[in-house]
């Protein structure tokens, strides 16, 4: 998905998103993946409290497209006008070269007027203190913190929030939460892909390929099918377990928006959706999901089922509650490391009249009589079939065959900018 630059993105007045200027209208945050400026667009379009991304240089996602000092000051501008806030990810594993560029880099975003920083070095930590003390530090799911004595510690050399490991259970993080002061505040992640390894500490990619996952390069072979070959039979090829299974490393992804009240109480602050490399289509849909689910579960009623089904409608492997409610985890799903989906983006919406007639950009191709579904900011899906689609000019067309193409159709409801025409893949033509 591809969306315009900045100056023509400004003006959200039909969104949700604007009712947030200011301070945030919600309790406990929820926080949303930007791995680039249309990405973030979405994030906020749809309803997060706050973003997090990374410059081109010091974050844990290399091959996010990420962004440059100019993406940077205009995706904080945006999200200030927004009431949305704003944290850099600064949390690879710091070489000598990279503390030495760093205080630049920190003055830069303080000037800027980012909200925090997230760290995993305690020679980042006191950099950020010392170069940019309005900034708000946030200790990363890569420095492992498990236990409280680790957490008071960060709070001592200024940290603001902990970003808990992965590998805690509920029950670990409300014990944690007893022990620590509560102006520490406590981040988890709550939806995406897991890791095999201990909070994404992990040298596989670096002895395979050569690529170091620690600085942000990781080329995921724990997601690669292995079979053993014996020394004198080269070429051939055979399964690693009795059941034929040879993914023995591939994790289940997360999701707990079933399971929100549980978190809420056991303390956690931010609630963290993962995925700085997927689509913007993945970061509107969750966002708008666990948007509704959370606001349900902070008013103490259960969320519509509807938004519990959206999970399935992005790109996902099989689903677990990863180790919040058991100490050994999700386990490895051996069988193949496929994503599945039930939908995915036909086109996006730029702009639409009061009587549902729409001007759109085409994502995927798509054809009349197809099952469509309408997804707007703050609202639930609204079903309807493509009765008939128009080109630019207003001409009758068949399908949608280019990619990016301009495109005219009925939409059921009026619809604000970048709500999202989707196609869902189970058609009954």
């Amino acid at each position: 998905m591809r969306i315009r630059r900045l100056s023509k993105v400004t003006n959200m007045a039909d969104n949700k998103s604007t009712e947030r200027a200011g301070k945030s209208r919600h309790m406990t945050e929820l926080l949303s993946p930007a791995g680039d400026m249309e990405r973030l667009i979405m994030a906020v379009t749809y309803g997060a409290d706050a973003v997090y991304l990374a410059g081109t240089r010091f974050g844990m996602r290399a091959a996010a497209g990420n962004f440059s000092d100019e993406d940077m000051e205009e995706a904080v501008k945006l999200c200030r006008e927004h009431g949305v806030r704003v944290y850099v990810a600064c949390n690879a594993v710091m070489r000598d070269r990279d503390i030495q560029a760093l205080p630049a880099f920190l003055e830069r975003l303080q000037s800027l007027k980012a909200d925090a920083v997230i760290v995993s070095d305690l020679g980042a930590l006191a950099l950020a203190k010392k170069y940019a003390p309005s900034l708000g530090v946030h200790v990363s799911t890569q420095a492992g913190v498990m236990n409280a004595g680790s957490a008071n510690a960060y709070a001592d050399l200024g940290a603001s929030r902990i970003v808990l490991a992965r590998e805690m259970t509920l029950r670990d993080i409300a014990s944690l939460r007893e022990k620590t002061p509560r102006s520490l505040e406590l981040e988890a992640f709550v939806h995406g892909s897991m890791c095999v390894s201990f909070s994404g500490r992990c040298l596989l990619s670096n002895y395979l390929t050569g690529r170091d996952a620690n600085s942000g390069e990781c080329a995921q072979p724990c997601r690669w099918k292995y079979h053993l070959i014996e020394e004198k039979r080269p070429g051939e090829l055979m399964e690693i377990t009795e059941d034929g299974g040879t993914f023995i490393m591939n994790s289940r992804d997360l999701c707990m928006i079933e399971h929100l009240p549980a978190m809420l109480e056991a303390g956690i602050s931010s609630f963290k959706i993962e995925g700085r490399m997927k689509s913007a289509y993945y970061t509107a849909v969750m966002t708008n999901a666990y948007r509704h689910a959370l606001d349900a579960a902070e008013k103490g009623v259960p969320a519509p089922p509807v938004w519990r089904n959206e999970v399935n409608n992005v790109s996902h492997r099989e689903y677990s509650t990863g180790f919040y409610f058991d100490a050994n985890g999700p386990g490895q799903y051996q069988d193949d490391a496929m994503y599945d989906s039930d939908g995915e983006v036909a086109a996006v919406v730029e702009s639409c009249d009061d009587a549902g007639n729409a001007f759109l950009t085409q994502r995927n191709k798509f054809f009349r009589g197809d099952t469509l579904e309408l997804l707007t900011p703050g609202s639930e899906p609204v079903s309807f079939t493509a009765s008939e689609i128009k080109n630019s000019e207003g001409a009758d067309i068949e399908s949608t065959p280019h990619p990016m193409m301009e495109l005219r159709m009925r939409l059921p409801v009026k619809a604000p900018r970048y709500s999202i025409v989707r196609k869902m893949k189970r058609q009954n033509r």
